[in-house]
């Protein structure tokens, strides 16, 4: 049936209702670029520029490694991977060696030369502490006399170790005779002990070696060692063997009698790298150092004339 109209016009049909959007849809975003980014940015600078920053970060990298690593340990570079740097102005040559060096053509060596110059003299570890021989010290100590250098013997001191012990052990070991250098001691560590204490004990031992030979033991330690623990005057008596490596000239303003410049030296008859020293005179004032005739002999010999 016909619902009744008024107005007899004809009823006009409801317009269907918006749909309201369900829960489950979203409005539309809009839609942003992406930043790039650094290596987005990177990518659209003229390539130029970066070569250019490459090349000066190279440049300053290399400036600070030749400055921290290279420059100060430049002379040691210079020896192991080269040529090693000789002192000049010094003629009278010698090394010091120990089991390091192994076997030893000795032939060889008697005829060697560093800058053309011969070797004079050979030290000779030949104890440490209150126990230890070195392993090749005895014959290391004939070959020597028996080649012709001039040789001398050295105790490696051992800081916490009792050094008349010490002293006694290389007076056991090590006989000297007349030719021979003064004896060495070879001052490289403090241990637990203070400047003061480590000056008596060091002290002791070379009192106690002296008496024996009635000569003044060379006195064997690096240049900043000595300067921060046997810098006291009582240590100026003893003829000084300084160890101060890759320098062309001495920082120490002190006399000395022996520099030890290189641990990287090589010469015929010694594999691998030697010790080298230079004596700070000439080859009368070296003779003149060893050790001499005792004066006994000498008056008995007077006497029989």
């Amino acid at each position: 049936m016909t619902a009744h109209n008024p107005s007899g016009r004809p009823r006009k049909a409801n317009p269907s209702p918006t749909p309201k959007r369900k829960s489950s849809q979203r409005a539309p975003r809009t839609v942003r670029k992406k930043s790039r980014g650094f290596w987005g940015r990177l990518i659209h600078i003229p390539a130029w520029t970066l070569w250019t920053g490459a090349v000066l970060v190279s440049m300053v990298y290399a400036t600070l490694f030749y400055v921290f690593f290279v420059s100060p340990f430049s002379f040691r570079w210079k020896a192991i991977y080269g040529e090693p740097v000789y002192p000049e102005g010094y003629d009278i040559r010698g090394l010091d060696i120990s089991h390091y060096q192994t076997s030893i053509q000795w032939e060889k060596l008697r005829n060697a030369s560093i800058q053309n110059d011969p070797i004079r003299f050979i030290f000779i570890k030949a104890t440490e502490g209150t126990t230890l021989l070195d392993d090749n010290f005895n014959d290391n100590f004939y070959q020597a006399r028996q080649n012709d250098f001039i040789r001398g013997a050295y105790h490696f001191f051992v800081p916490d170790a009792d050094p008349t012990a010490q002293a006694r052990f290389f007076l056991h070991q090590v006989h000297l005779e007349p030719g021979d250098l003064p004896p060495v001691l070879d001052v490289e560590k403090s241990g637990s002990l203070s400047p003061d204490e480590l000056q008596k004990r060091v002290l002791t031992w070379l009192r106690i070696v002296e008496r024996r030979y009635g000569v003044k033991p060379i006195l064997y330690t690096s240049h900043k060692f000595r300067e921060k623990y046997l810098s006291t005057p009582e240590f100026d008596a003893y003829p000084y063997w300084i160890a101060h490596y890759y320098v062309s000239k001495l920082a120490y303003k002190g006399p000395w009698a022996f520099w030890q410049h290189t641990d990287c030296g090589t010469v015929d008859g010694i594999k691998g790298h030697v010790d080298c020293n230079i004596f700070n005179g000439t080859l009368k004032q070296l003779t003149s150092l060893t050790l001499q005739e005792e004066e006994e002999e000498e008056e008995d010999g007077a006497a029989q004339q």
